[in-house]
């Protein structure tokens, strides 16, 4: 039986961290002096040790955990551990202090599923209750694990605007608007990379084209956004332009989930990303700077929507679900009989899906960026809107080759690795209990063999 010693020790790391240190004071009444003095090093090492945890780390170890690799113990323990010593350099720093802010509670509240995965890895490495307590807690693992970059990307966001002290008072509401949408674009471009690049088989396996799921989204979004953009009084332009989009999205939404039924395939989302950068390329601004970064987002989604067309129509693979009978063969259903002529892994379709992904994953940084308070910053550094811009995309770029590391790495890793059949495998690899098998193995015989980033570039 394997000895826990790692996530123990990080276990006791953390309480003891916890216990430790002492928050220096966040007070929102502060002198100009304490709010402007120069970040000291260990700040600047706080922030740089967390983003390298939270971003690349802990999403490394999920991705590690997910296909099962021997090296997901000892890399997530690496990262309790450093995310311990970054807290305890974010309570010891002198220099420029801080307004209390949400990203200090947020630190808090992350000891919670940090100390809960600890104990159930400790608990999954004692292998007891097979048959009653431990199924359960493989599955609470696991869900708690695939929140982590979810959880890693609002804490830093969180420490973003709390570095540059924004979002308060009567910016919050833009802050939401900004920050979540932009989120959103970006959560949607990494499924979508996901999906077209190795997630063809659970495709199919769901029975839905993606663009069923999309439209549903849309739908509900709409709905949100429909009833949230006018908080009462007289109604403005930009009032006006939030409160019909949200009317287009759940009106097209609901076209699309209908053209979207049995597994066929819509440009209807892709319309819905093209009207909304189209509409936000014309957002009236204050500054000239604004106005550009919001008409170059507002392109980057239209351009999105225009791939998203070209791939729906002419490069999507095949994700009719695997059965010769009922109406999955139809003329009418995303069978794949306009599937490449080039099936190899060097087909030029394979090359042009990274192309909407990335997109989306751009336009959610630019509007991220584009808060009245970042673009003020800007113009008062005396910076013009094409370095902001090339800023951003550089960002980007260094997002999307993460995101696409992630997806090499899960389908090529642990049990998904060439010679995972001859190794030594850790639990869950060859288990017979079904519980610990959430796809039966004649599903996997069914699946194509993993498309391998980079093949086709």
């Amino acid at each position: 039986m394997a000895r826990p010693t790692a996530p123990f020790l990080s276990l006791l790391f953390l309480l003891a961290a916890s216990q430790a240190v002492h928050a220096h004071d966040h007070l929102d009444e502060l002198t100009e002096e304490q709010l402007n003095a120069p970040v000291d090093n260990i700040l600047w090492l706080h922030i740089l040790l967390q983003i390298a945890v939270w971003g690349v780390l802990f999403p490394t170890g999920m991705v590690l955990g997910l296909s099962r690799s021997r090296w997901h113990v000892p890399l997530q323990s690496a990262g309790f551990l450093l995310t311990a010593g970054g807290y305890i350099l974010g309570h010891s720093h002198r220099g420029r202090m801080f307004r209390a802010a949400v990203h200090e509670d947020m630190a808090n509240v992350l000891f919670v599923p940090i100390v809960l995965q600890l104990f159930l890895g400790i608990y999954l490495k004692l292998h007891i209750h097979e048959q009653t307590i431990r199924p359960w807690a493989v599955r609470l693992h696991g869900l708690v694990g695939r929140a982590w970059p979810i959880l890693g990307w609002t804490q830093m966001l969180f420490g973003a605007i709390a570095f540059r002290g924004y979002c308060r008072g009567g910016r919050m509401g833009q802050c939401l608007a900004h920050y979540i949408m932009g989120s959103g674009f970006i959560a949607y471009g990494t499924i979508m990379a996901i999906l077209l690049l190795v997630g063809e088989a659970w495709v199919r396996r769901s029975g839905r084209s993606p663009d069923w799921w999309d439209s549903w989204v849309i739908t509900l979004w709409g709905i949100v956004n429909t009833f949230t953009e006018h908080h009462g009084g007289d109604w403005s332009v930009k009032d006006m332009q939030h409160t019909i989009l949200g009317v287009v999205w759940w009106a097209a939404g609901i076209l699309g989930i209908y053209l979207s039924r049995n597994n066929q395939r819509s440009v209807v989302p892709s319309l819905v990303i093209i009207l909304t950068g189209w509409a936000m390329s014309n957002h009236a601004q204050a500054l000239m700077l604004s106005t550009m970064v919001h008409s170059v987002f507002g392109y980057t989604l239209m351009s999105a929507g225009v791939a998203r067309i070209i791939e729906v129509c002419f490069v999507a693979p095949r994700y009719a679900p695997d059965t010769t009978d009922g109406d999955a063969h139809s003329e009418h259903t995303l069978d794949g009989s306009r599937e490449d002529s080039n099936s190899s892994s060097q087909s030029p379709s394979r090359a042009f899906r990274h192309l909407p992904p990335f997109l989306l994953i751009a336009s959610g940084l630019l509007f991220m960026s584009a808060t009245d308070e970042e673009l003020d910053f800007v113009h008062g550094e005396g910076m013009d809107h094409v370095t902001y811009i090339l800023i951003i995309f550089s960002m980007a770029f260094l997002l999307y080759t993460l995101i696409v590391t992630l997806i090499n790495l899960a389908a090529t890793s642990g049990r998904n690795a060439p010679n995972a059949a001859t190794r030594d495998g850790i639990e869950l690899t060859a288990a017979t209990n079904k519980w610990y098998t959430p796809v039966p193995a004649g599903d996997r015989d069914l699946e194509p063999a993993n498309h391998i980033i980079g093949d086709d570039d």
